[in-house]
């Protein structure tokens, strides 16, 4: 199984015919994403939650290539207002299986809003977006690997419950500060979920969340089991 990081958080998993799409976001609305969205073809689309730059080549993607989506349930009823043929919305704890594996969404710390789509208005306030739902972590099993990707989250201790009750292969994990946990808290919960592999995401996209990848890795691997990864934007992870 290959695990291709896009930039920002992400990642298209890839095992057969599978390519399974995480929170697009993509050129040119991504400053780091180093494709746009008509040079990827995804058969399935999973999204942590609804903040534009997860979510901003979600519909677009969903309809040019039929892909199923999965999202929280009032993110899917967002999805299916804007014309996605197919949506599955599981709420947390809740799984959804398809034929390369399945997908399960877990907690996380944050907050989720989604855009109007409207010009000029602002893609994270309240006020001209719609706070919607709560967001969440993937756990995806794909090509017998079994991936945790936390989505935007602060540190909290159940990550070693949910690494417990799935043991995680490969931890994408937010280090950027600011809006998600930084390079010490990402650090501190490696030791909680114990996985193989680290690949560190949500960081560098933009000044606010600017981070020193080279540092969360000597600090994971100084401390930890684990082994951090660091991927550029359009780097391959095999699995």
């Amino acid at each position: 199984m290959e695990i291709r990081w896009l930039g920002h958080s992400c990642f298209e998993l890839s095992e057969g015919d599978a390519r399974v799409i995480i929170d697009p976001f993509l050129k040119p609305n991504s400053p780091t994403a180093p494709v746009t969205a008509d040079e990827v073809d995804p058969t399935h689309i999973l999204l942590s939650h609804g903040h534009a730059d997860h979510l901003a080549d979600a519909v677009g993607l969903a309809t040019r290539t039929g892909a199923p989506c999965v999202a929280i349930v009032e993110l899917a009823k967002w999805l299916d207002a804007r014309g996605v043929a197919q949506t599955h919305d599981p709420n947390l704890g809740g799984v959804v299986e398809f034929d390369w594996g399945w997908v399960k969404l877990v907690q996380a710390f944050h907050t989720n809003t989604t855009p109007s789509g409207e010009e000029g208005h602002e893609p994270f306030s309240a006020e001209t977006g719609t706070s919607i739902g709560v967001p969440a972590g993937l756990v995806v099993e794909i090509g017998g690997v079994t991936v945790y990707h936390a989505g935007d989250t602060c540190l909290f201790g159940d990550m070693k419950l949910i690494a417990e009750r799935t043991p995680i292969d490969v931890a994408c994990l937010p280090i950027g500060g600011h809006y998600t946990m930084g390079v010490d808290d990402a650090a501190y919960a490696c030791g909680l979920i114990g996985a193989e592999t680290v690949l560190p995401m949500h960081y560098d996209t933009f000044p606010a969340i600017e981070a020193d990848a080279e540092d969360f890795k000597r600090r994971v691997e100084s401390s930890t089991s684990s082994r951090v990864v660091v991927l550029k934007p359009g780097g391959v992870h095999a699995a």
